[in-house]
């Protein structure tokens, strides 16, 4: 696609963009809905049409080659994800569920499933590279490193159990035997036949028997080649299967490749020439209009200052740095109108610091549940967006600067050397602004003393005062108890004792599902649906990815800390006693701050929050983290792209309370459907250099495999589809048979186990809630048909 391609896709995103602020903004606020589900059908038509905005965008941005333009979509596209974030939050406090199913929505706005994908930024990774490549480095020389410390001497040999033992005299006995099979056939085939057989039926009849044996072989070979043609050809027609031609890659799709690569090369290419004109741009302003810039901000505040003593009797006092300095004397205001703002802004703050203790006093006495229970008798609201105004003001920027642009002349789209200079004025203003307020409140207390006769220690005075009761209480800070120690020496030690280990590069497109084509259908038949593996991974896209990929958007969004992940079916003892506790969650976390965006993953999550230890587990004292660890979660903030992922197979084990409040978010891991396994044994043996062909019945295989997780999958096709299993493809296809046996070898989820999963959610949190509110549903609404009768029974 050309640049003007995704021009159209930026303006085309930016339309609908301005649509929905004109809806989120308008000039009267709406009452507020009293009907619960209404409200969360606007929730749901907001967020899926903020999410084609947010797809349109990143398509934008990945591909398009101006510098300016791009930093402005990288603004717009920070703000939609963020307002996407505050609008699932929405969703989830209204519909009591991490997942969502909205076909309707979809069919209004005549989208297909794969409208919901969240895509994952190009930019998370393209503009961290360098720094992902240092970190892997660093990260593979402390191992290489450790590994040699450990192990100095090689050659001794490591102790071979019994059972091990017996299964290599096994091997080597089942091969001898099958050798002498094998040899003993070869005989037979190629050995001397009887020569009385050979002379038997040699006669006229039998030879004309024999071509005619021949003949319909042949023929009927050759009518069932044709009729298979046939049939695939229909097929091709149909749409049934895809066409082989279209399966190879092509040459569209390689030049397309290409055309891309190229793009890349010129984003950097004008990416590097806009920062050389800034530097040459901002040194040629600072030399020619540096001067004149301070005079005229001088004369200007001389003039301010005059005005305010003819309309109020006294010169006023010189606005603060926090208030922003001469920046509001500039505001389009009279001199008595900023006398009496900065008034009132006095007021304002020794009032706030009064009643805030006597509102948190109040605000402890409230129940929760009553708050809410008022709030939706009222009627039910927005909550207030940190991201509308910022895409307000971005949404403004376009249609000053770029909706109506014409760039006929600026075809190869390198940067526009004005709007260069615009930006640059604004920060030489600043620079300015800053020593000018510096020179004029020396120059406005000599005039107070001069002709007011004032002290210039009382405005001092008040000065120190007033940012003294800004302040307010220091907060005490963390210790580091590392202080003198460096990020490597901290990794080394963390992968001395395991804590720290090397992961594999693993996207979120690797996560293969299906979206759940019953959920809404089962919600309305009151029967809660487990989620699909594809619903699993939109979920970790906006609560994990997303935040953690832009330091903006985990600022301002929803803080999520900690995610569980609960799935159907280890703690060590590194650092010993209290003080050796501290040190190690000390350490995993300054190096997680040290290497933002980073996760602390917890396997077997329920240990640390066990009801009873087990005897085998009780030396090791897995609950020793139970108390200590969410206090270290307290201490990540917003400004920290830290987060907390745990594993569980045995939730049932676990204290519910702990684990609800270690964890803010949690989410079921379920047995892959129907259509999640399709895909995956597709996408599976594909990937493995298998080819799926009619002799491999995929569909009645996934009907087959119903139970078993991806990971059972994952080891069945790398066991199967191996390298003398490719070579041989062509004479002995791949069936349904050959995955069936070894995958026999596993034990599948059982329906009670996913089962048993599901009603120790329904005990969580989020998962009460959602129980609450359909019993009452329930209520309201009286039974019908055997239900009735059932309950008159009763």
């Amino acid at each position: 696609m050309s640049q003007r391609s995704y021009n159209h896709i930026w303006k085309d995103a930016m339309s609908e963009l301005s649509r929905l602020l004109a809806e989120e903004l308008p000039p009267e606020p709406p009452p507020p809905q009293r009907d619960r589900v209404v409200f969360f059908q606007q929730l749901a038509t907001l967020y899926v049409r903020y999410l084609q905005v947010f797809r349109q965008l990143e398509e934008a941005h990945n591909l398009l080659v101006h510098p300016q333009k791009r930093r402005l979509v990288r603004v717009i596209l920070n703000g939609v994800m963020g307002r996407l974030l505050e609008l699932k939050n929405e969703m989830v406090e209204k519909e009591f569920s991490e997942y969502h199913y909205v076909d309707d929505v979809l069919h209004a706005l005549k989208l297909t499933p794969a409208a919901l994908e969240i895509p994952i930024p190009q930019f998370f990774l393209n503009e961290r590279s360098k720094e992902v490549e240092e970190r892997k480095t660093m990260l593979i020389d402390i191992l290489k490193m450790v590994v040699k410390t450990k192990d100095p001497d090689t050659s001794v040999d490591t102790l071979m159990t019994e059972e091990e033992a017996i299964k290599i005299i096994q091997m080597a006995e089942r091969a001898w035997h099958g050798r002498l099979r094998a040899k003993l056939n070869k005989e037979i085939r190629f050995g001397s036949f009887d020569k009385s057989h050979r002379a038997k039926n040699t006669g006229s009849a039998f030879s004309e028997m024999a071509a005619i044996r021949i003949q319909k072989v042949w023929r009927g070979y050759i009518q069932g080649k044709k009729a298979r043609i046939a049939r695939d050809e229909e097929m091709i027609f149909l749409g049934m299967v895809v066409d082989p031609k279209y399966q190879a890659p092509c040459s569209a799709e390689a030049a397309a490749q290409a055309i891309e690569a190229s793009t890349r090369i010129k984003q950097k290419q004008h990416e590097e020439a806009y920062l050389k004109s800034i530097e040459e741009i901002l040194k040629q302003l600072r030399e020619m209009e540096y001067h004149d810039t301070s005079k005229t901000m001088k004369n200007q505040i001389r003039q301010w200052f005059f005005e305010c003593r003819n309309a109020t009797g006294a010169f006023p006092d010189y606005p603060s740095e926090e208030d922003g300095g001469s920046a509001l004397i500039f505001a389009e205001k009279s001199p008595q109108e900023l006398m009496e703002e900065i008034a009132m802004k006095e007021e304002e703050e020794a009032n706030n610091s009064k009643s805030k203790g006597t509102e948190e006093k109040k605000g402890k006495g409230k129940d929760k549940g009553k708050e809410a229970e008022e709030e939706e008798d009222a009627g039910l609201k927005m909550m207030p967006s940190a991201f509308l105004s910022d895409l307000e003001a971005a949404n403004k920027r376009f249609e000053d600067v770029w909706k109506n642009r014409n760039e006929s002349e600026n075809f190869t789209q390198m940067h526009e050397v004005e709007l260069v200079k615009e930006e640059l004025r604004k920060v030489i203003e600043a620079e300015v602004r800053v020593q000018v307020d510096e020179e004029m409140r020396e120059e406005l207390a000599e005039l107070k003393l001069s002709v007011d006769k004032e002290k210039a220690g009382k405005a001092k005075a008040n000065a120190k005062k007033k940012k003294g009761s800004k302040s307010g209480k220091k907060k005490k800070k963390e210790k580091d108890l590392t202080a003198d120690r460096t990020l490597e020496s901290l990794c080394q030690e963390l992968v001395e004792q395991g804590l720290l280990k090397p992961t594999k590069d693993v996207r979120m497109q690797d996560f293969w599902g299906d979206y759940n084509y019953l959920g809404t259908t089962l919600r309305q038949n009151d029967i809660e649906p487990m989620p699909s593996l594809l619903d699993v991974r939109q979920v970790l896209s906006l609560y994990a990815v997303l935040p953690l990929g832009s330091q903006e958007v985990h600022e301002k969004a929803p803080l999520i800390k900690s995610i569980l992940l609960v799935g159907p079916a280890g703690v060590a003892g590194k650092y010993p006693g209290k003080n050796g506790l501290t040190m190690m969650l000390h350490m995993v976390f300054k190096v997680a701050r040290l290497l933002q965006p980073s996760v602390i993953w917890i396997g077997d999550a329920e240990k640390m929050f066990y009801k009873k230890v087990p005897k085998e587990e009780e030396e090791l004292d897995p609950r020793r983290l139970k108390k200590d660890l969410p206090k270290c979660l307290k201490l990540i903030k917003g400004e920290d792209r830290v987060l907390i992922i745990g594993t569980t197979r045995d939730p049932q084990s676990a204290d519910i309370k702990g684990l609800s409040k270690m964890y803010g978010k949690i989410l079921l891991i379920p047995r892959p459907d129907y259509g999640s396994r399709y895909i995956l044994w597709e996408k599976l043996i594909k990937k493995q250099g298998g080819n799926i062909t009619k002799a491999l019945d995929l569909s009645s295989l996934t009907k087959v495999t119903d139970g078993y997780t991806p990971g059972h999958m994952v080891q069945v096709v790398s066991s199967v589809v191996s390298q003398d299993r490719i070579q041989e493809l062509t004479n002995r296809p791949l069936t349904a048979g050959d995955f069936v046996v070894p995958l026999a070898k596993f034990e599948p989820v059982f329906q009670k186990e996913e089962e048993a999963i599901k009603n120790w959610y329904a005990k969580t949190p989020l998962g009460k809630r959602r129980i609450k509110a359909a019993t009452g549903k329930e209520e309201e609404a009286p039974p019908k048909g055997k239900d009735a009768k059932k309950k008159e029974k009763k």
